[in-house]
């Protein structure tokens, strides 16, 4: 006969042993880490070189809507572009693990099914939030200040991380769909294309019309320019709808791509492990 005492003990027990083995998934990545530091590096570098290139190379011929200094202005963009380019690293971990055999061992084990994703979503935010501090630390060297408030900072790097997590199920989702390392180019290929239609390096208002309307409209402007008014940032606003409400976009957006990319990958991931 099962008492009410049994019937609660075995919900908590399963949980302990999914978050058991969702610590032990992230400690291996934290193994990775110590036996890979080039790699951990190149992450925290290749973001930090590319703010310190378009501000100092290219920077000098830009010009902000309203003025203002452009590095001011570019920051937090580039704060908005490593959070979303992150998930090209986030496919080459799952699509490495996929032909290695691990999601097969894993199998074998007896542990939580959720572990492995729990593992790997944990470790890669971990990285974004270096990744953003690394960039942080440079923009204040650089001279950009953020005006507001620390509950506006912090809202702002709220956001940023929201992006990551949700760029984070769209890269486990397509890092198993594509299945090898080398289709990740692909898909590299495209998130490219995405980065530079945005308002991250210039103002939508300085772009074709069309140009500057799909821009205005994407996610990581959304976040870019929400990052820009949290932390009184020039390029801030516009006139539209879309960048008149950017903090609720950049809300909504990444909402949206988790309700949507986090069954696919859960879905996708059940149906490996069968």
């Amino acid at each position: 006969m099962t008492t009410a005492t049994d019937t609660t003990a075995q919900p908590s027990g399963t949980l302990r042993w999914a978050l058991a083995d969702s610590w032990t998934m992230t400690r291996r990545g934290f193994a990775h880490w110590a036996r890979q530091p080039v790699q951990v590096v190149v992450n925290l570098v290749f973001p930090v070189m590319m703010l310190l290139m378009f501000a100092y190379f290219l920077g000098g011929g830009m010009t902000v809507p309203g003025g203002g200094d452009y590095k001011q202005f570019l920051v937090p963009g580039v704060f908005a572009l490593t959070m979303a380019f992150g998930l090209e690293g986030t496919m080459l971990a799952v699509t490495q693990d996929l032909n290695k055999g691990v999601i097969d061992r894993f199998r074998s084990m007896p542990m939580a099914p959720s572990a492995v994703l729990v593992g790997r979503s944990v470790l890669d935010m971990l990285q974004s939030a270096l990744s953003l501090c690394a960039l942080i630390g440079v923009g204040l060297a650089m001279g950009w200040r953020w005006h507001g408030g620390i509950a506006e900072a912090l809202y702002a790097v709220g956001l940023l991380l929201w992006l990551r997590f949700a760029m984070l199920w769209i890269g486990i989702h397509l890092g198993m769909v594509a299945g090898r390392p080398e289709l990740v180019q692909a898909v590299q290929i495209l998130v490219w294309p995405v980065g530079f239609f945005s308002n991250v390096f210039a103002a939508p208002e300085h772009m074709p019309a069309w140009v500057g309307a799909v821009a205005e409209w994407n996610p990581m402007s959304a976040t870019a320019a929400a990052t820009r008014d949290l932390f009184g940032n020039p390029g801030a606003g516009g006139g539209s709808w879309a960048a008149d409400h950017a903090q609720l976009l950049a809300l909504c957006w990444p909402l949206l791509l988790v309700a949507v990319f986090f069954p696919l990958a859960v879905g996708r991931y059940r149906r490996l492990t069968r």
